[in-house]
């Protein structure tokens, strides 16, 4: 009897009479549930407990039987041995593992979950409203006064330097530097009641993971990533791209990171900032990140540099968006490359065996990806940004972060599935989102007018194309700012603060021209319906058709929630 998957061409089941001596009909019951469950995680022709006396499968070559075991019944579970050689997933797990887990109720964990792992892996994306997620994550802290959540009427020590404007949205009045993204209101959702408990930049990790930072070594500065980080949103949406791939080639990563790696701009890269990565779930689900470099200091030191090329026209000469580490050498054509791949692939056959194990499987899995998109067309003419017209460059704005919108806006139509746009810190409070000092002018002349113009082109943009509908556009910062407008000793200013700020949701069927849940008088705290970290997380991977509660495997191999419990948001239409 074949079950059609190529696993196991035969299937016995041994001391059946004893189970049905041992269980009464409720037990029974319970274990044919269970027994459905295990044909399904091993893809093998229906099980069930009722028919075991009659299950005997004609017999096959020794080599290819792996027969079940019942070995005994313990508190309504089944435990069993399976015999033969173990089978093992694209996880490196083997299904033996799974069941076992499962069927002992080993480490608290129940075969039920360890099938929601199992389907949840089997057909990832099943529904999803959103084809891709286009995270634009604005690093620093962005201040809710200044942004989405003004509050005209409290005291003058909270108000701030700007005054608010309506906007298309009814009820809400926006910042005066955003005029562009006040008239388009009508496209997008702001949710005013975002927080967590991480005041700091730290906050990076659950705003990009929907998980608390764990303890962990993190440099001198304290804000470096640690392998055991949990996983950002995007590799996890790259775990379930490479289940859904199976051996298919890939031209397109599933996550990409633009236009550099979290913290790369920043004094050259010293900080690899943490909530970016694959954390536990292996850095195969890293994701591929672009390479722009800021301009020199006059003594030819990065680090020396103040250029800040979000606050300033770039030219296409730095504009190259080269994924770190695939361009080939100069003078290396493609046709060089192929045949260096047939030798290491040479080279490897005597190596077979240590490529089972899961490491270096991930290794090859990553390197043969990486392979595919280094000769990829389709990767190759979305990396062209040349290839849009200069008016629309334009419309975007020529700065760093408008140019890098457009790009993430190409990767999403050639098929990346999670794409995180940031506008970064380069150097000092100043040069960003972290508003500690010189608030007035760097918002007034840098952060809200490009934020303005990028934003409101890429939702203008995506929305005439149609690519609106299937995208999900999320823009958001790691914290919002202090409702007192005073800052450690500076009189234009505001500190930390995650208790209480914005962000912004569009496409896939949020519905636009509204607002979700409400700050008090002072944009200090939620007042109404409050977002927390995992429900931003939950609602993302809904949009996708990830269940927000279905399992990734951790390192033990048992199964873990996507969320934290987190609840999709009523956001959408």
């Amino acid at each position: 009897m074949s079950n059609g998957h190529g696993l196991f061409p035969a299937l016995a089941v041994r001391n059946a009479d004893r189970l049905h001596a041992e269980c009464n009909a409720a037990e029974l019951d319970f274990l044919e549930k269970d027994a459905s469950a295990i044909s399904k995680i091993w893809h093998l022709p229906e099980l069930r407990i009722g028919e075991l006396p009659k299950i005997l499968i004609d017999s096959v070559p020794d080599t290819n039987w792996c027969p079940i075991q019942i070995a005994s019944v313990d508190e309504k579970r089944l435990m069993l041995n399976i015999l033969g050689r173990p089978r093992s997933d694209c996880s490196g797990l083997t299904r033996r593992q799974w069941i076992q887990a499962g069927g002992t109720g080993l480490l608290g964990v129940s075969l039920p979950k360890v099938l929601a792992a199992e389907e949840s892996r089997s057909e990832p994306f099943a529904g999803g409203r959103a084809k891709s997620v286009l995270f634009v994550y604005l690093f620093g802290g962005p201040s809710q006064l200044e942004t989405f959540d003004m509050k005209p009427e409290a005291p003058s020590t909270v108000v701030g330097p700007f005054s608010p404007i309506d906007s298309r949205t009814p009820g809400m009045r926006i910042c005066e530097h955003l005029p562009m993204l006040a008239q388009s209101s009508d496209k997008y959702c702001v949710v005013r009641t975002l927080n967590h408990p991480q005041n700091d930049h730290n906050g990076s990790h659950i705003i990009q993971t929907g998980r608390p930072m764990p303890p962990a070594e993190r440099g001198p500065a304290r804000v470096n990533a640690a392998p055991n980080d949990w996983p950002s949103m995007g590799s996890v949406v790259e775990y379930f791209e490479r289940q859904a791939a199976g051996d298919s080639v890939r031209s397109i990563p599933g996550y990409l990171y633009l236009p550099n790696k979290h913290g790369q701009i920043q004094l050259d890269g010293r900080y690899d900032r943490l909530g970016q990565y694959g954390g536990w779930l292996g850095a195969e689900t890293n994701a591929l990140a672009t390479r722009i470099h800021k301009k020199a200091g006059a003594s030819g030191n990065p680090y020396c540099s103040t250029d800040n090329p979000y606050y300033r026209d770039c030219s296409d000469d730095e504009l190259t968006f080269q994924f770190q580490g695939m361009a080939p050498p100069e003078g290396v054509t493609l046709d060089r490359l192929d045949r260096r791949r047939s030798l290491l692939e040479q080279f490897e056959v005597g190596a077979a065996q240590l490529a089972r194990t899961q490491s270096l499987a991930g290794y090859n899995s990553a390197r043969n990806s990486v392979w595919n998109m280094l000769t990829s067309s389709t990767l190759r003419n979305a990396l062209d940004i040349q290839q849009e017209s200069a008016s629309l460059r334009d419309r975007y704005g020529r700065n760093l972060f408008g140019q890098s919108l457009i790009m993430g806006r190409r990767m999403v139509e050639a098929g990346a599935r999670f794409v995180t746009v940031i506008w970064d810190m380069s150097d000092g409070a100043a040069s960003g989102w972290d508003s500690h000092s010189g608030l007035t002018g760097s918002c007034r002349d840098h952060l809200l007018p490009g934020l303005d113009r990028g934003l409101s082109a890429l939702l203008e943009d995506m929305s005439d194309s149609g690519l609106l509908d299937e995208t999900l556009v999320c823009a958001v910062g790691e914290m919002g700012r202090t409702p007192k407008f005073v800052n450690r000793g500076t009189d234009d200013g505001r500190d930390h603060w995650s208790h209480c700020f914005p962000a912004v949701l569009a496409g896939a069927g949020v519905q636009g021209g509204t607002t979700y849940g409400r700050s008090d008088k002072q944009a200090a705290y939620p007042q109404d319906l409050p977002v927390s970290c995992p429900d931003l997380a939950a609602t993302i991977f809904q949009s996708l058709g990830l269940d927000p509660h279905g399992f990734i495997p951790d390192k033990q191999g048992r199964p873990v929630s996507l969320t934290d419990n987190g609840r999709p948001l009523d956001i959408f239409g």
